[in-house]
């Protein structure tokens, strides 16, 4: 028998020990956290023994993606296979529970329709024995279980949700999808980036300094096509801890919501703390796991000192490339920061070839590497080292575990915690996100189209290609208005005045039903007047409402209008 989605009901309670992306200062481990809350979550039915499938298709499927320790693991959880019974990297929600993610991915079930919508968690280390291997894997398998569902269901819309370690896993993942370019025979290498509706990142190391929640949306306070304006600020000015993850997200621009609060340095780390940068990087190529058991010793103090040693040769590798380095003004820490990145790949690297004169004579050494730079090079290294850490200190005296982790101050938990109507913020962070994929679950439970940036654009162009085409704001349906005149009095001529075509609309913006057509447009004196003749509204375009205001006639004082 098919699957059916579990119902959602009152989950038992529990406390749940989940942390987020730690921060390493160079020698020692800085930051290893451990919060504990107490939220609600799924219940799995006990009549639900057949094993989830993808042949089981759905409207919508979130695919959730938990932070450390928050992920279903294979041969203890209930996972999602293939038609043929091949395991994926997924559990249907249901069969494992995170009490961070389900709150989110959990709100549509009570809103659409059941077997319309349902929500997979996926599985990856979800530790920090490697930090980017963790992601790494996550990122696969996120894409594999999308793959997976798209070619058995290939009508289904997907959202992708992730917090903490895995919100790096979703800002990856959701990069890659919209960045895709599809191949000759039109088909993509992970899904559809048209089918992708919606992506939730919560404390987005990867964030860029400055950037809004809603990054490459029209209005900048919501997601394309979701009318309720999120009240509760438009992002930190700082950066993600890994800003070195940082990109576009391509055809996902505007369908994306990345959430940080004030305080959690994961996302919002303060601008000038370029040895932060720097610890961090080093941190995800340590087992912090082992760091933060066992503190340091002989042999986590060797693997500290092998990546340290290996960033060192690399960085004077780079310098070593470089034709005179001396004469930039790239500083030693920013080549640290560049080669520090575990994705940094060097460029080719030659044997240097001997200067020489016109003569062909080999030049002095102090002429060969321009010592002349030297000085004003020192001087840049110590301007440029105080001017990118001047807020480093700062942050260190300031307990960064307690600010980002600690148990009731840690900011890294404010998505939940951070409404306050007084203030303008009635809904959560993830309440509102919850709010968005409920929409999106209605959407595409009745078919709608998906309001992409661009299929409202396409409308909006297409309504003004049209010289016959009015647009205007109002809601309202198209009405047929009547005009009754005596034949035997003649109309009186207007002029002729030219069309007047409304500005277009934003598609971003909400719609006013409360704004009227314009009522005076003058009338073509040519055309007759017919006493029965009823003015017809053009047809809607796709993405705006369109409405052709009716135009009075101006007839004899003795007129009377029809009922």
């Amino acid at each position: 028998m098919p699957l059916r989605h579990s119902a959602r009901g009152p989950a038992h309670r529990r406390r749940l020990a989940t942390s987020a992306v730690a921060f390493l200062s160079l020698g020692a481990l800085a930051v290893g956290g451990v919060a504990l809350t107490d939220f609600g979550g799924f219940t799995s039915s006990d009549a639900e023994v057949e094993l989830a499938s993808t042949a089981t298709c759905y409207d919508m499927v979130s695919i959730a993606v938990g932070g450390r320790g928050d992920s279903p693991k294979n041969g203890v959880t209930k996972m999602l296979t293939t038609p043929d019974g091949t395991p994926l990297p997924a559990a249907l929600a249901g069969d494992f529970e995170s009490d961070w993610i389900d709150q989110m991915v959990g709100a549509p079930n009570d809103k659409v329709a059941e077997g319309s919508y349902a929500a997979v968690y996926v599985e990856y280390p979800a530790n920090m024995a490697s930090y980017d291997e963790a992601v790494n894997t996550g990122v696969e398998n996120s894409q594999k279980v999308m793959r997976a569902i798209a070619a058995s269901c290939p009508d289904t819309r997907f959202a992708i949700v992730g917090y903490s370690e895995g919100a790096d896993v979703t800002r990856r993942a959701a990069m890659e999808i919209g960045s895709q370019t599809a191949g000759p025979d039109g088909k993509w290498g992970i899904v559809d980036p048209a089918n992708v509706v919606g992506v939730v990142i919560l404390a987005d190391a990867g964030r860029k300094a400055g950037e809004g929640a809603f990054p490459g949306s029209t209005s900048g306070t919501g997601p394309d096509g979701f009318d309720t304006v999120y009240q509760n600020g438009s992002g930190p000015a700082g950066a993600g801890a890994l800003p070195g993850t940082a990109g576009s997200f391509g055809a996902l621009e505007g369908k994306v919501a990345s959430f940080c609060s004030e305080g959690d340095l994961t996302c919002a780390m303060p601008e000038n703390t370029s040895l932060l940068h720097l610890a961090a990087n080093v941190g995800r190529q340590l087992d912090v796991d082992a760091l933060q058991r066992d503190n340091l010793t002989p042999a986590t103090g060797a693997d500290l000192a092998v990546v340290l040693g290996r960033i060192a040769v690399a960085a004077f590798s780079d310098i070593a490339a470089q034709d005179n380095w001396l004469a930039g003004d790239e500083t030693f820490l920013d080549v640290l920061l560049k080669v520090s990145e575990p994705g940094y790949k060097p460029g080719v690297v030659t044997k240097p070839v001997a200067k020489v004169d016109e003569a062909g004579e080999p030049l002095p050494a102090s002429e060969a590497v321009n010592l002349a730079y030297l000085p004003s090079k020192i001087a840049k290294e110590i301007i440029g080292f105080i001017g990118s850490n001047t807020n480093t200190v700062q942050v260190v005296m300031n307990d960064p575990y307690g600010q980002t982790l600690g148990p009731g101050s840690g900011h890294h938990f404010d998505y939940w915690r951070d409404a306050d109507p007084a203030k303008g913020k009635p809904l959560t962070s993830a309440q509102y996100a919850a709010a968005w994929l409920t929409q999106l679950a209605k959407d595409a439970e009745a078919g709608k189209p998906i309001k992409t940036a661009a299929v409202q654009e396409n409308a909006r162009l297409a309504v003004l290609a049209d010289p016959t085409t009015a647009t205007t704001t109002s809601a309202a349906p198209t009405t047929t208005s009547v005009v009754t005149a005596p034949p035997a009095v003649p109309a009186e001529p207007a002029p002729i005045a030219p069309a007047v075509v409304a500005p277009p609309v934003d598609p971003a913006l909400p719609v006013d039903p409360a704004l009227p057509a314009d009522p005076a447009l003058p009338v073509d004196p040519a055309q007759p007047v017919d006493g029965t003749q009823a003015v017809e509204g053009t047809q809607p375009v796709e993405g705006t409402v369109t409405t052709t205001t009716a135009v009075p006639t101006t007839v004899a004082p003795t007129t009377t209008p029809a009922p």
